[in-house]
C-alpha cells in the first residue's frame, strides 16, 4: 500500500512540475510581439474609418461640458502601446482640437473657447479589430500620454 501512495506522489510532482514549465513558456511568449506588424497594417488599413468614428463618439460625448467639437484634425504619427495588465495593443494619435461654446452651457463668454486644443485619441486593439470609444486625452501628446501612465502603459516600436 506504501508503495502505491509513492507512485502517485512522484506521478503528482510530475504533473505538477509540467504544468508550471509550460505555463512559464506560455508566458515566455509575447503574443503582441508576434502580432504587431499585422496590428499596424489592419490600424492604417482602418484608419479612416476608425477617426471618423472616434469624431462622432467624441463629440457626442458631452464632453468638455458647453462645448461642441467642432473639427478633429489628426496628425500622421501613430504610437503603439501596450497595456502593461491585459496585453492589449493600443494606438495613439495626436489631435487638434476646436470647439465651438453651445448657447445656454455657460461657456459663451469664456474667451478661450475658440483657442485649438492638443490632444491624443486613443485607439484599441480587440482581438484583431481595432475601435475606439472616442477617449480623448486633452494635453497631452501620444508619447507623453505614454510616459504619463507609464504603470498602465509601455511603448511599443
Amino acid at each position: 500500500m506504501f508503495t502505491w501512495q509513492i507512485i502517485l506522489a512522484v506521478t503528482g510532482a510530475v504533473l505538477l512540475l509540467g504544468v508550471a514549465l509550460a505555463y512559464a513558456a506560455l508566458r515566455q511568449r509575447r503574443p503582441w510581439r508576434v502580432n504587431l506588424e499585422r496590428a499596424r497594417k489592419l490600424f492604417h488599413l482602418r484608419r479612416e474609418w476608425l477617426e471618423a468614428r472616434f469624431f462622432t463618439l467624441a463629440a457626442t460625448s458631452g464632453k468638455p461640458r458647453g462645448l461642441e467639437w467642432v473639427d478633429c484634425d489628426f496628425e500622421n504619427p501613430v504610437s503603439f502601446a501596450r497595456d502593461r495588465h491585459t496585453g492589449r495593443l493600443r494606438a495613439l494619435v495626436g489631435v487638434t482640437v476646436r470647439f465651438r461654446a453651445i448657447d445656454g452651457g455657460g461657456m459663451e463668454d469664456n474667451p478661450n473657447v475658440g483657442n485649438l486644443r492638443a490632444a491624443s485619441a486613443i485607439f484599441l486593439l480587440d482581438g484583431e479589430e481595432w475601435s475606439t470609444d472616442g477617449r480623448v486625452l486633452f494635453n497631452l501628446n501620444p508619447l507623453q500620454a505614454i510616459e504619463h501612465f507609464r504603470q498602465e502603459l509601455e511603448v511599443v516600436e
